[in-house]
């Protein structure tokens, strides 16, 4: 548009030239008439040129903001897009992480069971081994003179009786219980005997209950005559 109005303005000029040429055998007063016609014409213009400049100028302004709007949102698109990415890659961690604790969540129900099991079975053994210890209560009383009781915690009470000829009923006694590697654990012996600790581990290899039970009678009755 600029260079359509500067166009115009150099035909004008042109136009002018060649009147002037035209009219310079003309009188005074066409002279002057026609220079304030020229004057006249050359103000319009220079008022025109100058409001389309302006306009011009404040094109430029507009522009140069829209380019200034554009790269603030260009740059707040970028921190949104730099944040998702960012969110997306904690809740892909998060993911990562969630699957592991399943996983181990997974491994120790597993690792339960499986000692839940074990503990079930070794139970289930000690409790048939104290059974059978129990069901043979009757034959060690008679012979032995032997009571054998349940009592807490899992464990036997063999009480013996006889052993002090001067107090036969006077008891001598020790508890005994099956471990968690199902071995036999004496303890609570009354009186004590230094030798208990070699009966446990004798029975233990030999699983020869009666003879265990033998020695011990022996080993109370040598407390009495010592």
């Amino acid at each position: 548009m600029f260079e359509d109005e500067l166009t115009l303005l150099n035909q004008s000029i042109n136009e002018f030239g060649d009147k002037f040429r035209n009219d310079l055998s003309g009188n005074p007063s066409q002279m002057l008439g026609l220079r304030d016609a020229v004057k006249d014409s050359l103000k319009a213009l220079s008022e025109k040129l100058s409001l389309k400049l302006k306009e011009e100028e404040k094109m430029v302004e507009m522009f140069l903001e829209y380019q200034n709007q554009l790269r603030k949102q260009n740059k707040v698109i970028q921190e949104k897009k730099d944040n998702l990415l960012k969110m997306l890659d904690e809740v892909k961690n998060k993911k990562q992480e969630l699957e592991g604790l399943i996983a181990n969540i997974q491994d120790l129900k597993e690792e339960y069971c499986r000692k839940k099991e074990t503990i079930s079975t070794a139970n289930k053994a000690n409790g048939e081994r104290l059974k059978r210890l129990q069901t043979s209560a009757d034959t060690y009383r008679d012979h032995l003179e032997l009571e054998i009781r349940k009592i807490h915690g899992d464990k036997l009470q063999f009480i013996f009786t006889g052993i002090d000829p001067k107090k036969p009923e006077r008891p001598y006694m020790f508890s005994l219980r099956l471990n968690e590697a199902r071995d036999y654990e004496v303890s609570d012996c009354s009186p004590p005997l230094e030798c208990l600790a070699e009966f446990q581990e004798k029975v233990r290899k030999t699983n020869n209950f009666s003879a265990f039970l033998a020695n011990v009678r022996k080993a109370f009755i040598a407390t009495v005559h010592n």
